[in-house]
């Protein structure tokens, strides 16, 4: 199988200064290391441009880590990248879900149904919103995405109450059907998080693409994330744990009691790991400095904390909107900044930093 190397004009390019994640996919397949290659596939979420799509090679085929969303352009994408490869779909043995995200489980449904192709987890994959997911509901899989009467319905599905006491705004319809897209039988289907059919614990060895792996349980960005180091040619896999220029969402709507503490402690553990001299993420750019970026991530959460102590100074008893719009420009207000804003004050709470009351079945804080 052939591709760019990563070195060579269009074959990839080191970091940008800012926001990398938001490119475009390429078009180019990019050789990273022998056997492995980084296939960017389109996604239209806030604040992303694309997923990194890695194919490892060995006798037997691909193994595919995080083949994107469950849409018509990205299954184009895919099958475009693999003929770059001299591949095709069916080359396809076994697929990774570094999280339960759709832009990074979707394409595992039609890899699976089509092609036979396997699925390896961390043993904690399920939904991110817990057991009682509309999408594992089998009324909501099977609403047609191209249909607006289910669209509607699904999206009514999706006004939940937040954990914080107020209503959750479900996504507009066309930004499901870009999530999902809009062809024939085009359903919700595709978002239903995929049984797998091979698990893996916290340092696990797993040989993928001819290589032996260390599976990394790395929870805080969902609480199944899972990392995959190479420690022979130092080479880590590290899905969203890890960007290059934008901080992972930390969301106050999983199942993790203080997702910002357990992120935090996955940080260090990601530090500790020793030699590692290529970091491939999920969005943006290869980039060597694990450690350091890692650390500046910390860095950014802990300033955010400190923008609501201070902010809580003024505020006083305050439900989490408050907070939010001191903590995100404008432009970011909504259910995603509300979310991470109450992981934020969540942690305060639970520090000791931050009392919590209710108001008329809403959430309040003031910071002591």
């Amino acid at each position: 199988m052939t591709a760019v190397p990563i070195d060579e004009p269009g074959g990839g390019e080191p970091s940008r200064p800012t926001r990398q994640e938001q490119e475009p996919a390429s078009d180019t397949v990019t050789e990273l290391a022998k056997g492995l290659y980084r296939l960017q596939l389109p996604v239209s979420m806030p604040g992303l441009g694309h997923v990194n799509c890695y194919a490892l090679e060995d006798d037997r085929g691909l193994t595919l880590v995080d083949p994107g969303l469950p849409d018509q352009a990205t299954w184009e994408a895919l099958g475009h990248h693999l003929a770059q490869l001299d591949a095709r779909f069916d080359h396809v043995h076994t697929t990774v879900a570094t999280h339960s995200h759709p832009d990074h489980y979707g394409g595992v449904h039609r890899l699976r149904a089509e092609h036979g192709a396997e699925l390896l987890t961390h043993s904690s994959f399920s939904s991110t919103f817990g057991p009682d997911s509309i999408w594992d509901e089998p009324d909501s899989a099977s609403l047609d995405l191209a249909d607006d009467e289910d669209l509607e319905r699904l999206r009514q599905r999706m006004r939940q109450t937040t954990p914080w006491g107020t209503r959750r705004e479900p996504p507009t319809v066309d930004q499901i059907r870009g999530w999902g897209g809009a062809g024939k039988n085009s359903t919700a289907g595709g978002f239903r998080v995929p049984e797998p059919s091979t698990t893996v614990e916290d340092t696990d060895e797993v040989v993928l693409g001819g290589r032996t792996w260390l599976a990394v349980h790395t929870p805080g960005h969902t609480h199944d994330h899972l990392c995959l180091y190479d420690p022979v040619d130092g080479l880590f896999l590290s899905g969203d744990h890890v960007l290059p220029t934008i901080t992972p969402h930390i969301s106050g709507m999983g199942t993790l009691d203080d997702p910002l503490a357990v992120f935090f402690r996955s940080l260090e553990r990601a530090k500790e790991l020793p030699e590692v001299d290529l970091v491939l993420p999920a969005h943006g750019h290869p980039f060597t400095d694990l450690a350091g970026r890692a650390d500046d991530i910390i860095g950014h959460h802990e300033d955010r904390l400190q923008v609501i102590r201070e902010a809580g100074l003024e505020l006083g008893d305050a439900p989490v909107e408050d907070y939010m719009r001191r903590l995100f420009k404008e432009r970011s207000w909504g259910d995603m900044a509300a979310s991470e804003t109450y992981a934020h004050l969540e942690h305060l709470w639970l520090l000791g930093q931050a009392t919590r009351s209710e108001k008329n079945g809403a959430k309040t804080y003031r910071i002591v």
